[in-house]
């Protein structure tokens, strides 16, 4: 679902992006090309500052945003989210906030007055609160970042894996191009055959969904994690 905010805003789509109709985007955001935005994600930028101004929300070109992602943003502030970037399932990311290129945030992630640098892992579960991300930085599971953090303190990759800052971005990125072909028939259904005479175009939303889980945990099955890695 596509809406304005109180204010009027009205989000800004490119036509070759892919956004689930069961997605909410309210407001003042701009939706760069082919961005993938999945099933029951909401992406929100209706509150304003003091002086009644609002920064948008902007999705990068090339960009995957997963099921039941959340952007939002406090007092009208900025959320940009870069190119190539993909944010997983139940992630949140709340404004302000910038997430550089080439990134990948783990499921059920929460990102919160932070930058995050070019090339970074932040894996599942883990908090980064008031804090800047140098580039290529690994964020381990779990772990809670927040302004006192000394980030020398984080652990390192393994050796086997300092070589592969980008090993999650480079695999997912050629496959939402892959797919691009694959969202536009879904489009094609969406636009040009009632709701109500076919389910095809739930089906297609369904499979995409249900392949981007695949292609994700393929990545995750041939990448050892690290605390089982010997030293």
């Amino acid at each position: 679902m596509i809406r304005k905010n109180p204010r009027g805003d009205q989000p800004i789509v490119h036509e070759s992006a892919f956004v689930d109709p069961t997605a909410i985007l309210c407001g003042c955001i701009v939706v760069h090309e082919n961005v993938f935005i999945g099933p029951y994600a909401v992406i929100r930028a209706d509150e304003v500052d003091e002086t009644g101004h609002m920064e948008p929300i902007i999705i990068g070109a090339h960009s995957n945003i997963q099921d039941g992602v959340v952007i939002h943003s406090k007092s009208g502030a900025a959320v940009t989210i870069g190119e190539r970037t993909s944010i997983a399932h139940r992630a949140i990311v709340h404004g302000p906030c910038i997430v550089g290129p080439d990134v990948f945030i783990g499921f059920n992630s929460v990102l919160f007055n932070c930058t995050i640098g070019e090339g970074c892992v932040v894996r599942h579960n883990a908090v980064v609160d008031g804090c800047d991300l140098p580039s290529g930085f690994y964020v381990p599971s779990t772990q809670r970042i927040g302004p006192r953090t000394d980030l020398s303190t984080i652990p390192k990759y393994h050796p086997k894996l300092q070589n592969s800052r980008k090993m999650w971005p480079e695999p997912i990125i050629p496959w939402c191009r892959d797919i691009n072909a694959f969202r536009t028939n879904c489009k094609f259904f969406y636009r040009n055959q009632k709701r109500q005479e076919t389910h095809r175009p739930q089906n297609c939303a369904s499979i995409a969904v249900s392949w981007n889980v695949f292609k994700i945990f393929s990545i995750m099955r041939n990448v050892s994690d690290e605390k089982k890695l010997p030293e």
